[in-house]
C-alpha cells in the first residue's frame, strides 16, 4: 500500500510532531527557515514508509523460503531485499538495537560467525552460501522478520529530525567509502552492489527533496553534485545483470577503484549539504 498524505494533513502532523521543528536548533542565520523544511521532510517519510512496507514484505518471502529450506529461492531474494534497508539505513540506524539484531557482521561477535549471538541477514547470509545449508536458520530467520516487524513500527512513530536526515544523504556515501567498498558487507553471497544502488537511491532522494532550497541560493553547487549522482548512476549501471547486478567478485580492482572514485567524490560533496540548509 502507498502512503499519500493530503498536504494540509501532512503539514500539520509535522508541525505538531512528526519532524520536531519546535526544538531544532536553527542558527541565527539559517540557510532556510524551518517551515521550509516540512515538505521534503514530510515526503521523505513517505518515501522512508513505502520503503519499509516492502522491506516488510521482501523480508517474508525471504525467510519463508529460508524456512522452507529452499536455497536456491532464499539466494535469489536475498540481494534484493536487503535494497529496501538499505535505501533507508540512516533512519534504521537511530534504533541501534534493530540495527545491530537485523545487519550487523560476524565482527562484531567475540567467536564469529561460530557465535550463537549473531543474528539478521548476514547470519543467514553465511549459512546460505558458506555452508549451502538452511539447517538450523528457521529461529534466526523468524527473529528477523519479528525485527523488521519492530522496526517498520517504531520509524511509523518517529519523529524525524531534519539534521538527521539531510545528513543521512552523505552517511549513505560515507558508509560505502568507508567500508563497503571493499565488499566486507555481504562477503559470503558478494551481492554488494544490489546495497551500493540502495544507498545511491537513498542518497540521491534525499538530495532531490532538498534541493530547491539549496538551488536557490547556490545552483553551481547543486549541479556539480546532480552531475556526481549522474556519473556513480552511469558507473553501476556498468554492472547490471538482468534484474541484478554482478557478482562483486568479479569486478577488478580497477573497477573497484573508479567505483570508490566516484563514491568519494559525492560524499565529499554531500557532506555540505547540511551547512547549505543551516543544519549545522
Amino acid at each position: 500500500m502507498t502512503l499519500r498524505l493530503p498536504l494540509m494533513a501532512a503539514t500539520m502532523a509535522i508541525t505538531l510532531g512528526a519532524v520536531a521543528l519546535g526544538s531544532m536548533a536553527i542558527p541565527a542565520r539559517a540557510a532556510v527557515e524551518p517551515m521550509e523544511l516540512v515538505g521534503p521532510v514530510s515526503e521523505y517519510k513517505i518515501y522512508v514508509s513505502e520503503k519499509l512496507q516492502k522491506l516488510v514484505a521482501d523480508t517474508k518471502a525471504f525467510t519463508d523460503a529460508v524456512k522452507a529450506g529452499d536455497i536456491d529461492k532464499a539466494k535469489t531474494l536475498f540481494g534484493p531485499t536487503r535494497m529496501s534497508y538499505e535505501a533507508v539505513e540512516p533512519v534504521a540506524e537511530l534504533f541501534s538495537d534493530l540495527d545491530a539484531s537485523i545487519d550487523s557482521r560476524a565482527d562484531d561477535y567475540e567467536q564469529g560467525e561460530a557465535d550463537p549471538t549473531f543474528p539478521g541477514f548476514h547470519r543467514l547470509e553465511y549459512g546460505l552460501w558458506a555452508k549451502n545449508s538452511t539447517e538450523g536458520l528457521a529461529p534466526i530467520a523468524d527473529k528477523l522478520m519479528a525485527d523488521v516487524n519492530e522496526l517498520n513500527k517504531r520509524i511509523a512513530e518517529l519523529t524525524f529530525p531534519p539534521d538527521k536526515v539531510v545528513g543521512g544523504a552523505a552517511a549513505l556515501m560515507e558508509e560505502v567509502a568507508a567500508t563497503k567498498i571493499s565488499g566486507e558487507e555481504d562477503r559470503y553471497s558478494h551481492t554488494d552492489l544490489f546495497d551500493f544502488q540502495a544507498n545511491f537511491e537513498g542518497s540521491r532522494k534525499i538530495f532531490e527533496l532538498f534541493r530547491p532550497l539549496v538551488e536557490k541560493d547556490d545552483p553551481a553547487f547543486v549541479k556539480k553534485v546532480a552531475d556526481n549522482f549522474q556519473t556513480l548512476d552511469t558507473t553501476l549501471s556498468k554492472y547490471k545483470k538482468g534484474d541484478g547486478f554482478e557478482l562483486y567478485d568479479k569486478l577488478t580492482d580497477e573497477d573497484r577503484k573508479v567505483l570508490a572514485g566516484a563514491v568519494n567524490t559525492l560524499a565529499e560533496d554531500l557532506s555540505q549539504l547540511r551547512g547549505k540548509l543551516g543544519l549545522n
